[in-house]
């Protein structure tokens, strides 16, 4: 689906993290309804190198672009260098910026503040010396287990993560006192679609537990997963919220959920129904109780009046859309 008439003929975009989930399917949103517009995508593809808690330090995978005909630089947003060449190289109009270490239990402060927060700074630069309008991935990690429904204002991070998404919202806004150009930073919720699966063990559960049912096992839960609730959005509709991004009625930042809670428990019997299945959910007892978010939820009200944003998805339409892609990773990836 188009979400702008906008003609971007002549117009060169920047997606930085493009060759991780969303900033792909950005890309290919681009690629198929605005082929006369030039894509530039930066990414620190993967290699074999992992954060202490052993995850890797980059998602970013070639198989998210398979069919991709833009531009590829590889590069890592903390390296000067690439700066410079963005800079003196390119004029761009439009950069979507979801480069960052994106793993929420990464313990490295340091590394997360300097990609996350200053090398963001550095982007914002190049923006204003482009003039380039501004859309970032923030994050509703910034809440914490601030009380439901989360609203721009209340925030409570709990890990180095939400912080630095936070810090990020606060520099947009000093830069928003000063520049003409448009920045929207968008808080989003949990994400599940096509191009997670590179993810690794950060993809959402909807795919995890569809591979789970799809090898012949029982769903394994934690305990009253029917009360874990969170609002779960389908990519489809994180990618409406940052095309009508590129103009928005007011620089700001804005959630991106669909502002209904659903449980864990929904999400496994919407799948044995996609599915045609009746396995049996194992619960185990949740270790995290104290330090986990029990329900989430996003005000979008604001989002619905500054950037004519209206998820289209519920969790019963997210999850059938996507089941067919579930089969094919299971078929070719994971088998």
């Amino acid at each position: 689906m188009r979400y702008i008439d906008e003609n971007l003929k002549n117009k060169t975009i920047l997606i930085t993290g493009g060759a991780g989930f969303i900033g792909s399917n950005l890309a290919f949103y681009f690629q198929s309804n605005h082929p006369d517009v030039k894509i530039v995508v930066l990414d620190a593809f993967r290699s074999g190198e992992t954060l202490s808690n052993g995850n890797l330090k980059s998602f970013g995978h070639f198989k998210n672009l398979l069919g991709f005909c833009g531009e590829i630089i590889s590069g890592d947003i903390n390296d000067s260098a690439i700066l410079v060449k963005l800079l003196n190289e390119y004029k761009f109009d439009y950069i979507f910026h979801e480069a960052a270490i994106s793993d929420t239990t990464a313990l490295e402060q340091d590394l997360m503040i300097k990609t996350n927060v200053n090398a963001y700074k550095d982007l914002l630069d190049l923006a204003v010396a482009h003039n380039a309008n501004m859309i970032y991935a923030s994050s509703g990690a910034t809440y914490g287990d601030a009380e439901s429904p989360q609203c721009v204002g209340r925030e409570a991070p709990q890990n180095v993560y939400g912080f630095s998404k936070l810090m990020m919202d606060h520099l947009s806004r000093e830069y928003m006192k000063k520049t003409d150009i448009s920045i929207v930073g968008l808080r989003y919720f949990n994400v599940y679609g096509p191009r997670e699966y590179f993810k690794n063990k950060t993809a959402s559960m909807v795919v995890q537990f569809g591979h789970q049912i799809l090898a012949g096992k029982n769903p394994k839960l934690f305990e009253d997963s029917d009360k874990i609730l969170r609002d779960f959005i389908y990519i489809e509709d994180i990618i409406q919220a940052n095309i009508k991004a590129m103009h928005p009625r007011q620089s700001g930042i804005y959630n991106v959920g669909t502002g209904k809670a659903r449980s864990f428990q929904d999400i496994v019997d919407i799948l044995q129904r996609e599915m045609q299945t009746e396995y049996k959910c194992e619960y185990m007892p949740n270790p995290f109780i104290g330090r986990y978010q029990f329900h989430t939820e996003a005000d979008i009200h604001t989002t619905k009046e500054g950037l004519d944003f209206e998820p289209r998805f519920e969790l019963e339409d997210g999850i059938k859309a996507y089941v067919p892609e579930i089969k094919r990773l299971y078929e070719q990836e994971v088998k």
